[in-house]
C-alpha cells in the first residue's frame, strides 16, 4: 500500500532500510522512550556555541561511539566544540519521526542554550539519515558531514549514471505517492540533485569515506554534487576507525574556517 507524502512519506524510510537490515547487526532502541544521548563538553570556553550532533549507524548507539572515541576525534580537529553523541537507532526512524525527534530533543532545546551553530554528521545510516533530517530542518545546520553515508537501491544510482551524472540528471515533478517505485529517488536523490543547483548548500556538505569500504561505490555518483576538496577518502573500510581519522581532519579545517571568518 503506497504512503502519502509528506508527512507520511518518512515511514518508507522503513521500507530503505530493509536492505540494510539484511546486512548485518544492528541497534533497534526504543521509540517509546526519548533518543538516549550524552553530551560531551569541548575543551575551555572560547567556542561554547558551536554543538556537533552525531547519529549513528545501524550497529551503534553512544556506547558504541564512546568504545570509539567518536568525540575525542571530533576535538581532536576542534576542541572547543560540544559534541552530543545519539544513540538515534533504527527504531526512531520506522515510524518517521526521526526530523521531529532531532528538532524536539536537540535542535530546540539547543537554540535555547544559545548555541549558533549546529552541526549534524552521520554514519553509514546516520549519514542517510543526516541528509533526511537536513531536508526537514532548512537553514538549521550550518555544516552536515556524511561518512560513508547508505544511499538506497543500485537502480536509482545506475538511472543517474546513465544520464551522464546527478547533475544532468532530472528527478522530474514531486510525486503524489511515494512508493516502493520511488522512495530514494525522493528521500535521498532529489536533495542531492539540489545541492548542484545550489552553491551555498553544496558548501555546506562534507563526504568521507573508506576506500575498502563497500558502499565507496556510491561516491562516484553523489561527488559531482559536492566540492572536490570536501570529499575525503581514507584507507580502510567501513569502521569508526576510518571515519574517527576524517573526522579529525574535517573538524580542523571547519575551525580554521571560522577563525578566518571571526577575524
Amino acid at each position: 500500500m503506497p504512503f502519502a507524502a509528506p508527512p507520511p512519506r518518512l515511514h518508507l524510510l522503513w521500507l530503505l532500510l530493509i536492505p540494510v537490515l539484511l546486512t548485518g547487526c544492528f541497534n533497534l532502541g526504543d521509540r517509546s522512550a526519548p533518543i538516549p544521548s550524552v553530551l560531551v563538553p569541548g575543551k575551555g570556553t572560547a567556542d561554547r556555541k558551536t554543538l556537533v550532533i552525531v547519529l549513528p549507524g545501524r550497529a551503534d548507539n553512544v556506547e558504541v561511539m564512546q568504545s570509539f572515541a567518536v568525540a575525542e576525534a571530533i576535538h581532536a580537529g576542534w576542541p572547543e566544540v560540544d559534541v552530543q553523541l545519539t544513540s538515534a537507532t533504527l527504531a526512531y526512524y520506522t515510524d518517521g519521526g526521526l526530523p521531529q525527534r532531532i528538532s524536539q530533543q536537540f535542535i530546540q532545546p539547543a537554540r535555547a542554550q544559545g548555541y549558533e551553530r549546529l552541526i549534524l554528521m552521520g554514519a553509514s545510516m546516520g549519514g542517510m539519515g543526516s541528509l533526511v533530517v537536513d531536508e526537514a530542518h532548512p537553514g538549521v545546520f550550518e555544516h552536515v558531514v556524511l561518512m560513508a553515508p547508505y544511499l538506497g537501491r543500485k537502480r536509482v544510482m545506475r538511472e543517474i549514471t546513465e544520464v551522464g551524472g546527478v547533475a544532468s540528471w532530472q528527478p522530474g515533478d514531486k510525486p503524489a505517492v511515494v512508493d516502493r517505485s520511488n522512495f530514494d529517488r525522493e528521500l535521498l536523490w532529489r536533495q542531492i540533485h539540489s545541492l548542484t543547483r545550489d552553491a551555498d548548500s553544496q558548501a555546506r556538505v562534507w563526504l568521507a569515506y573508506g576506500e575498502e569500504d563497500g558502499l565507496a561505490k556510491t561516491v562516484p555518483v553523489i561527488a559531482p554534487a559536492l566540492r572536490p576538496e570536501q570529499i575525503l577518502p581514507r584507507p580502510g573500510g567501513h569502521k569508526w576507525v576510518v571515519w574517527n581519522a576524517a573526522a579529525t581532519e574535517i573538524f580542523a579545517r571547519l575551525r580554521a574556517q571560522h577563525a578566518a571568518a571571526a577575524s
